[in-house]
């Protein structure tokens, strides 16, 4: 009596939970989450600028900025989609027509002097995949105004969120200076970049912060499939000691791989690993179903994905950069964030259905078996899709 007393109640959550996962799996199948521009004005002390605006070209031109939470929630997303197909000569002739409206809404000014440069290169990646947001080099020169002090940049929101640093670059002495970054989440322009001074290093605790921080954004929000990663792991038993284990072993593999792929020591493509990390969510989601108990064998095919996720990992940090004289602050710094944010997914889990039910004689029964068959169904389908492409 006891025990149908306790479904009774459960079946709210039980409808509630169901309800939350239905919902999810469409948009983690077909989200395309929207990144902010990584935008690097150099200086050169011959009195030339270069801004280099790395975005998504296909948002641009669709309109598609951070209002959005994923390209799904806008309504050019089909449009988004088409572009994101095609080929580098296709998405560049698209891309014409956008020129002069994109140095029409940019402000570069030296000393509140605007100045209006030319578009001198456009990198356009292949394809690949859809579903991984394809990353494009703009390049904006133009000339410095003679005895400029200090400079500042306008990037719209309209286009999106932005991360902007300077490099002072001076080429007689191969010598250069990067500001730490600003972050631009509210339309507004940089507060001024110093060019009579070098800029000084970063101090220990800046790059902590600002890495740890960066570590903890590619998990929440923008890491859907090591969130899904993770939620499999948990899943699979909540009980400390296995979820201890298997959480060590994901974390030692993606450190290791971390580290030998931004130190250039190993290197794979994405089109590699991104199909395989998809792979791996379906394992560790299909396995759940199939076992109830710790193996060897199952520590080893975490500590293995793992090391695949390290390398996704990397892409990412290599994109934001790295700075020269704290390379290992930043990196450890920059895994602290990942694991800040992998425990932040466990607590949310644990909270939400674990603290309640994991003790309950029909938690797997109501779950662990539809949760971890959801989280397979979508890994399976990102592994085919990538694939494919």
């Amino acid at each position: 009596m006891l025990i149908d007393e306790e479904k009774r109640r459960f079946i709210p959550w039980r409808l509630f939970i169901i309800a939350v996962l239905l919902l999810l799996a469409p948009l983690a199948v077909r989200a395309d989450l929207v990144k902010p521009a990584l935008i690097e004005i150099n200086v050169f002390s011959d009195g030339h600028y270069r801004v280099e605006i790395r975005a998504s070209i296909e948002a641009l031109l669709t309109g598609i900025n951070a209002k959005y939470k994923d390209t799904t929630q806008a309504p050019t997303a089909k449009e988004y989609d088409r572009l994101r197909k095609l080929r580098a000569p296709g998405l560049l002739a698209a891309f014409e027509p956008f020129r002069a409206r994109m140095l029409d809404a940019i402000e570069l000014r030296f000393d509140e002097r605007q100045v209006i440069g030319r578009i001198t290169q456009i990198e356009i990646p292949e394809p690949g995949y859809t579903k991984v947001p394809r990353i494009s080099l703009v390049a904006i020169e133009g000339e410095v105004p003679e005895g400029a002090k200090a400079v500042t940049f306008y990037y719209p929101a309209a286009f999106g969120d932005s991360a902007i640093r300077v490099r002072q670059v001076d080429e007689a002495s191969e010598q250069w200076h990067w500001s730490t970054w600003q972050w631009i989440r509210d339309d507004s322009v940089t507060k001024p970049y110093s060019l009579t001074e070098v800029f000084s290093p970063p101090t220990f605790i800046d790059v902590m912060v600002e890495y740890v921080v960066a570590g903890y954004e590619h998990i929440i929000p923008a890491g859907l499939d090591h969130i899904l990663f993770v939620l499999g792991l948990f899943l699979f038993s909540t009980r400390m000691r296995p979820l201890l284990w298997q959480v060590t072993m994901f974390t030692i593999a993606h450190s290791i791989t971390l580290a030998l792929a931004m130190t250039g020591v190993v290197e794979l493509p994405a089109r590699v690993v991104e199909p395989l990390i998809a792979l791996s969510i379906a394992y560790v989601g299909i396995e759940n179903v199939w076992h109830r108990t710790l193996h060897k064998s199952r520590l080893a095919l975490v500590f293995g994905f793992g090391l695949l996720h390290g390398m996704s990992f990397a892409s990412m940090l290599t994109a934001f950069g790295m700075p020269d004289d704290a390379f290992a602050t930043a990196l450890i710094a920059f895994n602290v964030g990942v694991e800040f944010g992998q425990i932040t997914v466990i607590a949310c889990a644990f909270l939400a259905v674990g603290l309640l039910f994991g003790r309950k004689p029909y938690y797997r029964e109501r779950v662990v078996l539809p949760g971890s068959l959801i989280i397979g169904v979508i890994g399976l389908y990102w592994a085919w899709e990538r694939l494919s492409l």
